[in-house]
């Protein structure tokens, strides 16, 4: 039996949500030009193409662009206004929402902004949410956190140390940030912690192009779970901060390695609707 199975990776609850496909950004073709119109109607919203105010194109126009029906159009226009990117009324169309409006952790929407932004503006931003977010959800769990919890957590740990290719680590490596969010017992504070594995998986994906990423990401998560188990909320939140610091190091050293690299805006994103 190798290590992975020893530590219980198989035995973690299956996730619910589109991140646990390790192909996230290599999606089935769209199954539906519903779909398709929600995608890159979202797209060049997010990406700034349609601005705030804008009137999206009239339904005649995007019913011969899209050769669709105006029921289907409706319909696709219904998923954007539900995801707070448009607001729709009768005789003035379809118009963008101000930013402040998106509702970011949407899945769908938060992968659109993933792909419209440069990697280091993404890195940046994805950072600082996770500077404010996760010191403060590993020190509450040092406090709150039961027994099965923190087993969990560390069981997430041993499949990281378990890992021997940055493919394999990826997987135990999110569920340990999941579990400490868990492990507060707040539902919200889980609910956040769990829409913000998307872009978490693709920072985790771009910083294991160091080539010294195994090495490097272990000491600094044994740091954290070591507070955890020891019940300390300074030394977990210190802890994180510090993992966190050296994080973004990692990844402007892999950022300035590859050089100007634009968002990956030729995938196609999750399965709508």
């Amino acid at each position: 039996m190798d290590r992975a199975s020893q530590v219980g990776l198989r035995e973690w609850p299956p996730m619910k949500t589109p991140f646990a496909d390790p192909h996230y950004r290599q999606p089935p073709d769209r199954k539906s030009m519903h779909g398709r119109i929600v995608r890159d109607l979202g797209m060049r919203i997010v990406s700034g193409e349609l601005q705030p105010g804008d009137r999206l194109p009239v339904e005649a126009s995007l019913c011969a662009d899209y050769d669709v029906s105006r029921p289907v159009l409706r319909e696709a226009t219904r998923v954007l206004v539900a995801k707070g990117l448009v607001m729709s009324r009768q005789r003035a169309g379809a118009t963008v929402r101000p930013r402040s409006d998106w509702h970011l952790l949407d899945p769908d929407v938060l992968y659109w902004l993933i792909q419209s932004k440069p990697q280091g503006e993404f890195v940046e931003t994805l950072l600082t949410v996770r500077r404010i977010f996760e010191p403060a959800a590993a020190a509450l769990a040092a406090q709150v956190a039961d027994d099965t919890a923190l087993a969990g957590i560390a069981h997430a740990y041993d499949a990281m140390e378990a890992a021997i290719t940055p493919e394999a680590l990826l997987e135990p490596d999110l569920a340990f940030h999941r579990r400490i969010a868990e492990a507060t017992g707040n539902d919200l504070l889980a609910y956040i912690g769990n829409m913000l594995s998307l872009a978490l998986r693709e920072s985790i994906k771009l910083s294991s192009r160091h080539p010294d990423t195994h090495a490097l990401s272990l000491p600094r998560h044994k740091a954290i779970l070591t507070a955890l188990q020891h019940r300390d909320p300074l030394g977990a939140r210190q802890a994180t901060l510090v993992q966190l610091d050296e994080t973004g190091g990692d990844l402007s050293a892999v950022l300035d390695d590859l050089g100007p690299v634009s968002g990956g805006k030729g995938s196609a994103g999750p399965d709508i609707g």
